[in-house]
């Protein structure tokens, strides 16, 4: 059934009939329906439960006070004996009189296909019937002639300006033959023959396509282009984000303007819909008003806030940090509150997106919030660096690098702006220096096990070591061992459930072990989802593992 019905109350009326009509009823509603299409006129505005009247024979209790101007109930009534039309199955063969396709319509006038496409629209009533066993498009003579006699200036006009002589006809491909020869696109080929022509650009375009399908020896584009790959929409993407203009764009990969920007809009929906707006909820956002208690102006200090004094024999990035005042335990609030409300709403509108067409101005409002999201988290990081710098020190030992200590802290409070919830009372600054701390105890001790590992001096620790040597053949031999037990085992789990525990566990040596999230994106499921079929193969393989008594050794 058609999906872009004009008004909602006819394509309910439509589905009523398709699933409790009678089909005696449904073919009685389709001839009525195509009786008032030729009533109506398109300036006039008119009652549903008229129009449902005159096709039912019946006033509808629900929409009473709904009505269509004249142009929308036509539309919808044409779709309406559509719709109904390839419900009943009806055979052609069966309908009483002549019934054309599009093709016959088309060389009847001598009009393009995609003309009669456009008289439909303009009121030329269409029926879905059963050609040999097949659903096809077709048109009833009746309805045929009704439409050529209410539009006979549009027809004639049609057929005169569709009809080519055999010499224009001519002369248009070898034109687009001498342009393409010369490197041209057949979009900018067809547009320069239109305008040299005097014809109309869907002429040209139909004129050399039927031309290269009737010879395909000697076709004007032998490498026609074929839908767009996924890497070639990136790479428009990218250079239109890098200021390429679209007439630029469209010349280079041979396309027109409007498919460019149609893989632009896609592209862009693509990239907001992996944005990363995981936000921390709070009941507030949901609320009446939300937008001035959540987005209103930065509350002021109480007291004015002491600027701090700057230690001497800094570098100009650590000595800068210190121009940032601290934040209130109110102004911290409240700008956590601002940053995940914003992605929340942000959040809650990308839900709207339809991927295969979405919607620019939805895009718009969620890029805007998006962008005030990250300035906002800027401005948190920015007002915080000095906490990392001051755990930095305390931390510093003899060997290690100071930036590289500040480096990994920031990244820590990175992601602890992330996970905060402002909510639970907490300042900001005690949860952020637990996560860089507990980032600090995990990397530090591991650094130096590998300038141990790596140590070239100082003879006595290699004397107070004690030698021991392993027998590498026996550790390859346990190691194969144990990588075959691991394989018998999986093998009792299914191909989801193996794909799962590699991953998850890093069994391919391929990839280190991944996380719930990471693992959900690429089997597109949630990782909740990850985590129950995990447990569900973890109890799999311990009971297998009990059954049948698998010891696997110890490195």
């Amino acid at each position: 059934m058609h999906a872009d019905y004009q008004n909602p109350v006819m394509r309910n009326l439509t589905d009523q009939q398709n699933r409790f009509a009678p089909r005696e009823k449904k073919i009685e509603q389709i001839t009525n329906a195509e009786q008032l299409i030729h009533e109506i006129d398109p300036q006039r505005t008119y009652p549903f439960d008229y129009l449902c009247f005159r096709i039912t024979g019946y006033r509808p209790h629900s929409f009473p006070s709904a009505n269509l101007s004249g142009a929308d109930a036509v539309r919808d009534l044409r779709l309406f004996v559509e719709d109904v039309s390839d419900s009943t199955d009806l055979e052609a063969d069966a309908m009483g009189e002549r019934v054309y396709t599009v093709e016959d319509l088309s060389k009847q006038f001598r009009v393009s296909t995609k003309t009669i496409s456009r008289w439909r629209q303009q009121g030329l009533v269409s029926r879905r019937l059963l050609f040999g066993g097949r659903k096809r498009i077709g048109f009833l003579k009746s309805s045929v002639d009704r439409f050529v006699s209410n539009n006979e200036d549009r027809v004639e006009r049609g057929s005169r300006f569709s009809q080519l002589t055999s010499l224009q006809r001519n002369e248009i491909i070898e034109g687009a033959r001498r342009m393409a020869s010369a490197g041209g696109c057949p979009a900018e080929i067809s547009r320069r023959l239109a305008k040299r022509t005097g014809r109309s650009l869907e002429t040209i375009r139909y004129t050399l396509r039927q031309f290269d399908k009737e010879h395909p020896a000697v076709t004007i584009f032998p490498n026609a282009t074929g839908p767009l790959t996924d890497e070639l929409k990136v790479k428009i993407y990218q250079k239109y984000r890098r200021d390429t203009p679209v007439e630029v764009l469209a010349k280079r990969y041979c396309r027109t303007k409007t498919t460019v920007y149609r893989v632009i809009n896609e592209m862009r929906g693509r990239r907001i819909l992996e944005l990363p707006l995981d936000y921390i909820d709070n009941p507030r956002f949901s609320r009446r008003g939300a937008d001035n208690a959540c987005l209103g102006k930065m509350p002021d200090a109480e007291t004015p806030t002491r600027k701090p004094r700057r230690p001497s024999g800094l570098p100009p990035y650590l000595a800068s940090l210190y121009e940032i005042p601290l934040l209130t335990r109110e102004q911290e609030g409240h700008i956590f509150r601002k940053f995940n409300y914003l992605k929340y709403k942000a959040a809650k509108l990308r839900a709207q997106i339809i991927p295969d067409n979405p919607k620019a101005s939805l895009m718009d409002q969620i890029e805007r919030l998006y962008e005030q999201a990250v300035a906002t988290k800027n401005e948190i990081v920015r007002a915080n660096l000095r906490l990392v710098v001051s755990i930095a020190k305390r931390h510093m030992g003899q060997n290690e690098n100071f930036f590289e200590l500040v480096s990994d802290g920031n990244m820590s409070l990175l992601r602890a702006v992330e996970k905060f919830d402002f909510d639970r009372g907490n300042k900001f600054s005690t949860y952020a220096s637990w996560a860089i701390m507990k980032n600090f105890a995990r990397t530090i001790p591991s650094e130096y096990k590998l300038r141990d590992r790596f140590r070239t001096s100082h003879d006595e620790i290699f004397s107070a070591t004690e030698e021991y040597r392993s027998n590498p053949f026996a550790i390859e031999g346990a190691q194969t061992r144990r990588e075959k037990k691991i394989d018998q085992i999986l093998k009792r789990l299914d191909e989801r459930e193996q794909t799962i525990i590699i991953h998850r566990f890093g069994l391919d040596h391929s990839q280190e072990p991944q996380t719930l999230k990471e693992v959900g994106i690429k089997m597109g499921v949630t990782k909740e989802r990850v985590r129950q079929i995990e447990a569900r193969a973890l109890n799999k393989l311990r009971t297998v593992v009990q059954e049948e008594h698998i010891v696997i050794e110890d490195e």
